[in-house]
């Protein structure tokens, strides 16, 4: 039996439903365009916004052509083309991650979220903040910038500085902070467990701050206003004071146990956040229950001697 020229019967389909191809259409449209909005905008709000505007000037030139207004078409189409080749240049590195995971057959990847926040083991926690102690009371300058939920491109810095690749340690962080040598002058770029690059120039918030605060702060409320998928650890050259800054906002100042608390919180996954505030309230509850049963012990034996 030959297929060739089969048509399947769709005539059962009731009439008031649309068609199944224009459902798959808008399917594979929304998918795409989610897609997007992931691997784009993950963890910044105006590259999220961008990505938005896109989207609905596709979806206004759609609503066009359907309305049969073709002058306002014919401006729409070239207001998307336009912007697409603009948002090819201004995103190029997440548009080459894009193609690349097509290319290795990533499709399932590309709707994964990336922008969950990343966990770091206690260690490593540890070993940063035992050196951002040591570094604040030999009053050592330092600058750490942490990624939390997403990779930092080299367009989010003014120079990407030098490439190092090594692993988290208390004495590494130490001596790259030190004066005396060559990278001791910028951020130092954490992911993971990685040290990724050291000298790593960050653009300064334009925003007025305290007199107090110096290059280093603005340059953690720079990068974290620019990018929120960070955080960054500034140590005072003049003082010692231990700051940490999110989202353009310092918390200052901190002692080196309320600094591994907050990154604690931060790096934590939530299900595992949750169990321990879960145990600590159990805990503080049963404390208080033993208590109030400690309370009435004497009392009643006093009422049996009376």
């Amino acid at each position: 039996m030959s297929l060739s020229g089969f048509v399947p019967d769709l005539s059962w389909i009731p009439s008031w439903l649309p068609d199944p191809i224009n459902i798959i259409d808008l399917g594979l449209v929304l998918g795409l365009s989610y897609a997007l909005l992931l691997i784009i905008g993950e963890g910044e709000r105006r590259s999220l916004w961008m990505v938005r505007g896109f989207i609905a000037l596709m979806l206004a030139t759609v609503v066009s052509e359907q309305l049969k207004l073709e002058l306002l078409r014919f401006l729409l189409e070239k207001l998307v083309l336009g912007s697409a080749v603009a948002m090819a240049v201004i995103f190029q590195s997440q548009f080459r991650r894009f193609l690349e995971q097509i290319g290795r057959g990533e499709i399932i990847q590309l709707f994964q979220s990336s922008g969950r926040p990343k966990t770091q083991p206690d260690s490593v926690i540890d070993r940063i903040v035992d050196a951002i102690k040591e570094l604040s009371q030999n009053r050592t300058g330092a600058l750490v910038l942490i990624e939390t939920t997403g990779s930092l491109e080299e367009e989010d810095f003014v120079s990407p500085g030098v490439n190092l690749n090594a692993e988290v340690s208390k004495e590494l962080l130490q001596t790259i902070f030190q004066t005396t040598t060559l990278l001791h002058d910028g951020a130092v770029l954490i992911s993971g467990s990685r040290i990724l690059a050291a000298a790593v120039i960050l653009p300064l918030s334009e925003r007025t701050a305290s007199r107090q605060l110096g290059t280093r702060h603005r340059a953690a409320m720079g990068i974290t206003e620019r990018v929120e998928k960070c955080l960054c650890i500034v140590v005072s050259e003049e003082t010692g004071s231990i700051s940490l800054a999110e989202k353009g906002t310092l918390n200052r100042p901190l002692t080196s146990s309320k600094l591994k608390e907050l990154l604690q919180a931060r790096f934590t996954p939530v299900g595992e956040r949750d169990a321990v505030r879960l145990s600590r309230k159990i805990s503080f509850q049963g404390k208080i229950l033993l208590e109030r049963i400690l309370r009435l012990r004497p009392s009643n034996s006093r009422k049996k001697n009376n």
